[in-house]
Formats: C-alpha cells, sequence, structure tokens
C-alpha cells in the first residue's frame, strides 16, 4: 500500500462495518497494570499506583439517570442486580470498564474528572466487556466521530461529551447508548503512553502497512521496526496521512496493542522487578480512576484473570454504517442501531461470545 495523504479536513468516504477499526492501544494500559502489580506481588508497588493515580471523585453519573447491573441467567438474560452488589466475583456477574484515553489539549485532567466543561476530548474510546466466569476479555472500540445523542446537548461526535461535562457526561453517554452500567472508569493521558512504552525498553511493531505522518516528523515503513515512547505515540495517533484517516489509524493501534500486550507478558518484562516498577512508575502519574478501582480491585481482577491468555482477548471495533456528514457540515460515522442493540443484549445476558462467534469477530474487523 502506498502513502497516501489527506487534508485534515478532508471528508471520507463512507466504509462498511467490515472495514471499522480495531482495538485501540490504551486498553493495555489498563491490562497490564492489572497483570504486573500482582505478579511482583510487592507492597511498594501498590502504594506507588495508590499513591500516584488520581482519583475521581464523581466518575459516574446521577444513580436516577443510571441502567442497572444486569444479571445473567433471569427471564432473556436482563435481570438486575442491587445497586452496590460487588462485580468483582468469578461467580457473580460480569464487568464493564470504560478506558478513555484523552489527547489532554490545553485542558487539564482536573476538569476531566470534576465534570466541568473543558475542550478536552476522549480521542480513544473503549468499552471493555469481562464476562461473569472470568474466561475472556472483551474489548469493544468506539470510533471517536461516532454521532451519538449526548444527554442534554443534543446530538454530537461521541468524544465531544468529555468536553461538555467532564468524565460523568461521557459515562452517563455510553450507558445511553449500551443500555448497560459501567462498573469502573480509566482516564489515561497519553503521555503514561509514552512513559510505559519507554519503561518496557522500546516495543517491535509489525507495521502493516508504510507511513509518513502529517507533520513528516517521522516514517515507518512496512514491516518490523522497534518504537520508543515518542515513535510509538506518533504511529497510533497518526490520521491524516491515509485516505480513511481513523479507520486505518485503529488498525495500526491493533497492531501496537498485540506488540505491547505481548512484551507485558513476556519473562522478560514479568520476572525483572525493576522493569515492573519502571512501569508502573511511568504510567501512574498519568492515570485517573474512579475511586473504587484502587491497586488493591485491580490485584483481585488480576488473580480472577490469572488464566486468561492474549489469544482469549477479543477485540473488535463497534459496527457502524460508514461516515457521512452532520447537517452543520462535520465529518461523522454513522452508528448502526440494530449491531448495538445486539451487542448491548448480549452483553446484558453475558453472551457477548455468541455474538461474537456469529458474526465472525474473534479476530477483529
Amino acid at each position: 500500500m502506498g502513502i497516501l495523504s489527506a487534508h485534515p479536513g478532508t471528508a471520507y468516504p463512507g466504509k462498511s462495518a467490515r472495514r471499522g477499526g480495531h482495538v485501540r492501544a490504551i486498553l493495555l494500559v489498563l491490562l497490564a497494570l492489572a497483570i504486573l502489580i500482582p505478579a511482583s506481588a510487592g507492597a511498594y508497588l501498590v502504594r506507588i499506583f495508590d499513591s500516584q493515580t488520581t482519583r475521581i471523585s464523581n466518575a459516574f453519573p446521577d444513580e436516577s439517570t443510571r441502567p442497572q447491573p444486569s444479571v445473567p441467567g433471569t427471564a432473556n438474560g436482563t435481570g438486575t442486580a442491587a445497586v452496590g452488589s460487588a462485580p468483582s466475583s468469578a461467580s457473580g456477574r460480569s464487568l464493564n470498564i470504560l478506558v478513555m484515553g484523552s489527547d489532554s489539549r490545553s485542558a487539564t485532567t482536573g476538569e476531566a474528572t470534576s465534570g466541568a466543561s473543558s475542550d478536552q476530548r476522549a480521542d480513544t474510546l473503549m468499552l471493555v466487556h469481562i464476562p461473569a466466569d472470568r474466561s475472556k476479555i472483551y474489548s469493544i472500540s468506539v470510533m471517536r466521530d461516532l454521532w451519538v445523542g449526548v444527554p442534554d446537548h443534543g446530538t454530537a461526535k461521541i468524544n465531544a461529551a468529555l468536553a461538555y461535562g467532564g468524565v460523568p457526561l461521557m459515562v452517563q453517554t455510553v450507558e445511553s447508548i449500551f443500555g448497560q452500567r459501567i462498573d469502573h472508569v480509566v482516564l489515561i493521558d497519553f503521555q503514561g503512553f509514552v512513559g510505559m512504552t519507554d519503561a518496557l525498553g522500546g516495543v517491535e511493531v509489525n507495521i502493516p502497512a508504510p507511513l509518513v505522518p502529517y507533520h513528516n516528523q517521522i516514517s515507518f515503513p512496512a514491516g518490523p521496526m522497534t518504537l520508543d515512547g515518542k515513535s510509538a505515540l506518533e504511529f497510533v495517533r497518526e490520521r491524516y496521512a491515509f485516505a480513511d484517516g481513523d479507520y486505518q489509524r485503529v488498525r495500526n493501534q491493533q497492531a501496537f496493542a498485540k506488540a505491547l500486550l505481548a512484551k507485558n507478558l513476556s519473562a522478560d518484562t514479568l520476572l525483572n522487578p525493576l522493569k515492573v516498577n519502571n512501569v508502573v512508575s511511568a504510567m501512574a502519574p498519568f492515570i485517573s480512576v474512579d475511586s473504587g478501582l484502587d491497586a488493591a480491585t485491580l490485584a483481585g481482577l488480576a488473580v480472577e484473570l490469572k488464566n486468561v491468555r492474549p489469544s482469549d482477548m477479543v477485540m473488535f471495533t463497534l459496527p457502524t454504517r460508514g461516515t457521512g456528514t452532520s447537517a452543520d457540515g462535520q465529518s461523522i460515522v454513522l452508528t448502526d442501531p440494530a449491531s448495538i442493540s445486539a451487542i448491548s443484549a448480549a452483553m446484558a445476558a453475558d453472551t457477548l461470545g455468541d455474538y461474537v462467534a456469529a458474526n465472525g469477530l474473534q479476530h477483529g474487523n
């Protein structure tokens, strides 16, 4: 594939759902920490995580606006659990985690976590679903330009919810789309992404297509290439250099995600206490989490996921109806209501694996 360029304002032709992008690499930050902290079995690392991460005191919207936790096995598989019931149990219920990678811009993390409006947007948005038996991890990547209803703000690109009302409004928006309750929230600044990559000593990525970023700072030939933090960030964020913009970007992010997970799970990392320490220390200051997601909770979740391997992680993009133009002239991604409804029902019934198999999404889309 040759290098294709497009001006940032160019509207791209519609793409089918099968051409949608892949998983956002930032998911691996959360999973890596869940694996690395208990692997080191060090109280010191737990203290680092708890002392250096930012707590989002009001991560969730008003309770009256929220769906109740789903309980599989009841009539139609859509029963509800009592609010406040513990989600992190293999014999309990499934778990939903909203992971956001923020572009920061000139806004501060404090503005986004306070619920105040700012110019901070969710550059990366993923809904992670972990079934009750903890046998798999499903990651649903949501296109940042998906045109949706934002509560009390009309229709807009989904990533604007963070700018309009911070984390609580983003949670409310995602919950209203899927009809599923979000149990935990993770907001990660991309500077932490850089630090984690460097702490690992770089990550070798099999680059699927040659890339010369729009700002032309670094060139990426197709094939294996070891990326440091700066080049990795350039690689996973670039979209203007491609004719299909965000679609190729998420393919690139999938390639990096696979490489990052392999590096985190390698013996070279897990059996090296210094490297584990460096990774956690590099990431923690750039992570904001809801008050219930502390290091102990992550460690407990990691124990429940101890048998999950990279092959048990299913990563796909929420199907869409391609791209279009909004009434006010914005280039947007169109929702696929039928797919959203089917995924919502599968999450509620804890049968997302069946949906994935029926739609051939085991290896993404």
